[in-house]
């Protein structure tokens, strides 16, 4: 899974890049862009608004994201009012660059931000210069830490439940599989503690790569928020088989290892999740997408026919937004996915209050 999703001519590595193949909420709409900054909004001012502000972006594609985020940061006003409705609108072209300060207080956002995506792919072409590419974690992160849909490709092993107990499942290639030997001690461990007993034939995705994956990148902030966006499942609902599969071209496909196509599991959030929380010393949040969104004020309600006299301009602009909302938090797709706040080194996350029920305790 490791070679043909990250190899020399594994998927993520060659080819055209995540979006050809996948829509995903960065790729859906800037309403997602917009969400976001709002939150690193509420990191900064969390941080006390320091000097220099990270935006760092874990499997980011082709940097669309990122992109997203410099557009609407560039777009913002110089008192830092919410320009959300006219930065959507707004050409990249039309963004400003950066803007003075009287020095009576920080300088805008857009003058202390420093963007960075982490991508085993070459640097894009054309990539805005303000994006620093790596091909690894930085350290000492002070700002926000962005995970979009990158645990559910951190490669995992899968294991079936025979009468003998989980057993691996090897796969060929081909995508042939076979059932291996019993799982070793520490996956053995793992699944008793986050994937229930499942009767023989179940499977289940041994979780433990992604829990260290999370908790790596945890580490690399100093202070701040770490924010992992992906669909998942809780262990009191995991799924009797798994979730492992494939996606080319924007079709779903047998999870065939060669390099042709995305190779997916749905992540363990709350595993994910303790593991971060162990690293950070502070309790993680988990919320839906639609929860989280709706929080950062993108509600998706319907613009009332009378701007459609008024302003039938700003009547369409706003019909536009509501429905890429109506993607984002539909329950069905996009809407479906969790959000995994970790903070580090500050309270709580900068988000407001939530009735959602807490994550389940071990």
């Amino acid at each position: 899974m490791t070679t043909a999703l990250y190899g020399p001519d594994g998927f993520f590595v060659a080819g055209t890049g995540p979006a050809a193949h996948f829509r995903t909420s960065v790729h859906a709409s800037p309403v997602f862009g917009a969400a976001l900054l709002r939150l690193v909004e509420g990191v900064d001012a969390a941080l006390g608004r320091p000097d220099r502000l990270d935006v760092v972006d874990v499997g980011a594609g082709r940097g669309e994201l990122l992109t997203t985020l410099a557009r609407l940061a560039a777009a913002r006003p110089a008192d830092g009012t919410d320009a959300h409705a006219h930065a959507i609108d707004r050409h990249p072209d039309q963004a400003g660059g950066a803007r003075p300060t009287d020095g009576a207080g920080p300088p805008p956002l857009v003058d202390r931000l420093r963007l960075t995506a982490v991508e085993v792919a070459p640097r894009p072409a054309g990539l805005s210069p303000a994006v620093d590419w790596r091909d690894r974690l930085p350290e000492g992160i002070t700002g926000l830490l962005l995970a979009t849909e990158w645990l559910d490709n951190v490669p995992l092993d899968v294991a079936v439940a025979t009468d003998g107990g989980w057993h691996t499942v090897l796969v060929d290639p081909t995508g042939g599989e076979s059932v291996g030997g019993p799982v070793d001690a520490v996956d053995a461990e793992w699944l008793a503690t986050w994937w229930p007993a499942a009767v023989p034939g179940g499977r289940a995705e041994i979780g433990r790569p992604r829990d260290a994956a999370w908790a790596a990148a945890v580490r690399a902030v100093d202070r701040g928020l770490a924010l992992a966006v992906d669909y998942g499942h809780l262990r009191s609902g995991r799924p009797l088989d798994g979730t492992l599969t494939g996606y080319r071209a924007g079709r779903q496909v047998p999870p065939v290892p060669d390099g042709s196509c995305d190779l997916t599991a749905h992540v363990a959030v709350d595993a994910v999740g303790v593991a971060g929380s162990a690293v950070a010393g502070t309790p993680y949040t988990l919320r839906g997408q639609r929860e989280a969104l709706r929080a950062l004020g993108a509600d998706g309600r319907r613009p009332p026919l009378a701007l459609a006299a008024s302003d039938p301009a700003g009547y369409v602009r706003a019909l536009a937004t509501a429905s890429a909302v109506a993607e984002l938090t539909d329950p069905a797709g996009l809407g479906g996915h969790w959000w995994l706040l970790q903070p580090v080194g500050i309270p709580a996350p900068p988000l407001p209050p939530s009735g959602a029920a807490p994550p389940p305790a071990l």
